[in-house]
């Protein structure tokens, strides 16, 4: 969507309407935004849900409303469950892992630890495994601390109901984040290594930074070649890395980024980009690594995109 999606609301309002509409909606756009893209894990589909959200907006009498941001959380999020249930039946159906696609992100958002960690590949992915409302519920409450009376709202449930929604949502969400917490420093230096050891192509290294249980998944999308499952333990992880560079080491390089708020490697084939490799830090070992090689989901790459809470 475009920074500007007004044209289709002014035969709805007046002048002065749309202004005011428009201003409320700019204001908060970036959260707005994030909050879609926690949801469902796709950029382009949070993109058609900001639409959808502007073209209810357009139409609300801004007189009687109260709070302006809830209100527009709350027109996001059904927006987003509705379209969240349809990205469920379409992934039931997809050539190998899906992973979220991946943002470029400007490095200050890791000194918001709560927001790195909301929107990192490891978080996004363990959010997979919740039911569309406990994932609504857990990034309204947890993420951006929305009164239980407004998430209400936002999922229409009864306030108990939704109480209980986040208490279950909550653990089931502690029983599968990252085991120890790294610094952004900690995973800078963790993903340095890495690098260093897959360029050279050094196996011992490479076993020296990842943890014994990493698990790699990627995602080709069944457009780009990529591994259909997952693969597990640091010895196999290992010579697979080392054996597809090495393949590929008379074209490929490898440069730091941030991606999705933390650290990551973008490689480039002959000068174009290919695959993202976003990774999950645990006690100072790469543990998860995440390899985005779907086209689709690399088109975002060229430009920082703004997130908040």
């Amino acid at each position: 969507m475009s920074e500007r999606p007004l044209d289709t609301a002014e035969p709805h309002v007046g002048g002065d309407r749309v202004d005011a509409a428009t201003e409320a909606f700019l204001a908060h756009r970036n959260l707005l935004f994030t909050v879609a893209y926690e949801m469902l894990g796709s950029a382009a589909d949070a993109e058609d849900v900001l639409q959808e959200t502007w073209l209810r907006w357009a139409g609300v009498d801004l007189d009687q409303v109260r709070d302006q941001r809830a209100y527009l959380v709350r027109i996001t999020t059904r927006q987003a469950l509705t379209r969240l249930r349809t990205l469920r039946r379409r992934k039931e159906s997809y050539v190998g892992s899906w992973l979220p696609e991946p943002l470029l992100t400007a490095p200050d958002v890791a000194e918001d630890v709560e927001l790195a960690d909301s929107v990192s590949m490891a978080m996004l992915l363990v959010l997979e495994t919740l039911t569309p409302t406990e994932r609504a519920v857990f990034v309204l409450r947890d993420v951006f601390d929305l009164d239980y009376d407004e998430i209400a709202a936002a999922v229409d449930k009864s306030q108990v109901a939704v109480r209980q929604i986040a208490h279950r949502a909550r653990a089931h969400v502690a029983a599968r984040r990252p085991r120890g917490v790294a610094s952004a420093a900690q995973t800078r230096e963790a993903l340095a290594a890495f690098q260093r050891a897959v360029e050279t192509g050094d196996l011992r290294h490479l076993l020296d930074v990842l943890a014994p249980d990493v698990v790699l998944l990627g995602d080709g999308g069944g457009v780009k070649q990529a591994v259909l499952r997952p693969i597990v333990g640091a010895d196999k992880v290992a010579r697979l890395l080392a054996a597809g560079l090495d393949r590929f080491a008379a074209v490929a390089s490898l440069e730091p980024s941030h991606v999705n708020g933390h650290p990551a490697l973008i490689l480039r084939l002959d000068g174009e980009l290919d695959t993202v490799i976003a990774v999950r830090i645990d006690d100072g070992l790469v543990s998860g690594l995440y390899a985005v090689r779907n086209p689709e989901k690399l088109s975002r790459l060229g430009r920082e995109t703004a997130v908040s809470r």
